[in-house]
């Protein structure tokens, strides 16, 4: 795809709006058109559509945020991604008004616990009871609670159990919803032993929104590059509508700073030109992207080696490609200086669960170097205000097992010192991907939080980027992701549907195949419901491509296995079961 014209008209950016494409599936569900080959672009070719993607973000005014009623306590909760970055903006915020010498107001809640920071935990996303308990427990002894509930797909029946509480006891819970599908988009679908669905929940709310007792915030800003993958463009636009809503409202509290509609859409169009700023890095993402896929293709291994803030975006971006991709937990993996005193979560360390859970630097040193070969990738991610001396003794003991490199650094325009710190470190790294502030971000007070959206979208194009140079998306959709809750039950059913032509009771046919490794179903099997078959599942591998293999091919489930294991990419799988079929001459 080299040579491209990255110059789209406002038609096709905006195609995904359309009446007639795709239109049984919600927003967040749709397949890009931009991203639609993206399974054979180059690794450049693949960080301009994610630039592309990342732009529409911006296409629509996301609406007024609310404002943080200063006696409140604030809780923001959410699944995967969205609960991961509850903790991260309740963290920052946190240390904020810890400077200020006030109170810490700001808590998080992710589903499955503080565990599912760092590893998948699908489950409990489907368990809205589980949602209620974990918000009672946050919430004792509050008088008034400004509940925060984060569903990118207005989805998540852990959040809509938490949502329902609220409205049902409106005298201590503010509910907000923050998502990105348009509220008839919300699942409509029966949550198990609920008298409610995630839409009844919605349509509620809408109610009460028209007089203020309850909020909903889902600007519209596209299907995702990847298909579902709501840890990208969903991910970002929760950061950035939360950052913005708080911050005025530290800036009025604090700073005696009106807030007025210009001050807001300036604040969003500073996150805006951190798209520009990071975007106009592509040449070093791509070095990026191609080092990590390299490695991945030879299956080994990326690390990113992180500090403070940025650290946290590593580890998020890590915990996230198993569920995504269906990696290893040792694919993809993310450390920070300091370990989980610096990450200061809420149950404190997790190292007693096993070794995916060790997640400081000196971890590494101890776990990883010592196996470290020029096949895997190091990724060092930092910013000037970052100790350098500990940057330069860690690049330097990585560098005696590898070559292979490289470092994400961010620095303020014009900063001749750090510039020289930086020198020494550089010279150590195969490629360094220097970002460059300018002076008015500085001044802005919101460099951090820049900082931060800047290092997710580089980390989000390169574990992306080095799975689809795997083999890990078929056209733009997740082919491998694991089904291990309702969502992605359903979610790979119309995938097996798009992808196959098939009828919808065929396609969960070939799942339940792939799930029980059976070629004949049992009543049993067809009978139970879907927990039971996303909990099968959770010891199952390659479900999803050997369902498709299955339907796009007359094998059986174990030859369609053999195959699979011998080609791992389905599109190649699939020509190879075309090309046996060939005619003879």
């Amino acid at each position: 795809m080299a040579g491209l014209d990255w110059t789209y008209g406002v038609s096709t950016l905006r195609q995904w709006e359309s009446a007639d494409y795709e239109p049984s599936l919600p927003v967040s569900e749709k397949s890009n058109p931009l991203t639609r080959d993206i399974d054979q672009a180059s690794a450049y070719s693949i960080v301009k559509m994610l630039q592309l993607c990342d732009s529409q973000m911006f296409q629509e005014e996301a609406g007024t945020a609310y404002q943080d009623p200063q006696e409140s306590c604030v809780v923001m909760s959410g699944c995967g991604t969205s609960g991961r970055l509850a903790f991260l903006i309740s963290s920052g915020f946190n240390k904020a008004l810890s400077q200020l010498n006030q109170s810490k107001v700001y808590s998080y809640i992710i589903a499955g616990g503080d565990r599912a920071l760092l590893s998948s935990q699908e489950a409990p996303e489907d368990d809205p009871r589980l949602g209620v308990l974990s918000l009672k427990k946050v919430c004792e002894g509050k008088k008034r609670v400004l509940f925060i509930g984060i569903s990118c797909g207005l989805s998540a029946p852990f959040v809509a159990g938490q949502l329902d509480f609220c409205l049902q006891h409106p005298e201590v819970y503010m509910p907000v919803l923050v998502g990105f599908n348009p509220a008839h988009q919300a699942r409509d679908e029966p949550i198990q032993d609920c008298t409610f669905t995630f839409h009844s929940v919605v349509q509620r709310m809408q109610e009460l929104a028209k007089s203020q007792k309850a909020f909903l915030i889902n600007p519209a800003v596209g299907p995702e590059a990847i298909s579902g993958s709501s840890r990208m463009k969903g991910g970002s636009a929760t950061k950035i509508l939360l950052e913005v809503a708080f911050s005025a409202a530290h800036a009025a509290t604090f700073s005696n700073t009106p807030i007025t509609y210009n001050g807001v859409l300036e604040h969003m169009k500073a996150y805006e030109r951190t798209l520009d700023v990071t975007y106009s890095q592509t040449d070093g993402i791509t070095t990026l992207v191609e080092a990590a896929g390299q490695s991945l293709r030879c299956s080994r291994h990326v690390y990113y080696l992180g500090w403070g803030s940025l650290a946290l975006l590593g580890l998020i971006d890590a915990s996230e490609c198993t569920p995504t991709f269906g990696a290893d937990y040792e694919d993809v993996r993310g450390f920070i200086s300091g370990g989980y005193r610096e990450l200061n979560n809420n149950d404190g360390p997790l190292t007693s669960l096993g070794p995916k859970f060790s997640i400081a630097h000196e971890d590494f040193l101890h776990l990883i170097l010592p196996c470290l070969t020029d096949k895997d990738t190091v990724l060092l991610i930092y910013t000037h205000p970052d100790d350098a001396t500990e940057v330069g003794n860690m690049a330097r003991r990585v560098r005696e097992k590898t070559p292979n490199l490289h470092a994400v650094y961010h620095q303020a325009d014009g900063d001749t010192a750090a510039s020289l710190q930086q020198d020494d470190i550089k010279k150590l790294c195969l490629s360094t991907l220097k970002i460059t502030w300018p002076r008015e971000a500085l001044a802005s007070g919101t460099l951090q939080h820049m900082r931060e959206l800047s290092t997710k979208l580089v980390l989000n194009a390169v574990s992306t980027g080095a799975h689809v140079l795997k083999g890990k998306i078929y056209q733009n959709h997740m082919i491998d992701l694991q089904v291990t809750n309702t969502k992605l039950y359903r979610r790979a059913t119309r995938l097996l549907q798009k992808l196959s032509a098939c009828p919808e009771e065929n396609c969960e046919e070939a799942l339940l195949k792939a799930i029980y490794r059976v070629d004949m179903l049992t009543v049993e099997m067809t009978s139970s419901d879907i927990t039971t078959h996303t909990c099968f599942a959770r010891n199952s591998t390659k479900v999803v491509p050997l369902a498709l293999v299955i339907l796009l091919t007359s094998w059986s489930l174990m030859e369609a296995e053999s195959h699979l294991k011998q080609q791992p990419i389905v599109r190649e799988a699939v020509a190879q079961w075309m090309w046996e079929l060939r005619p003879l001459s």
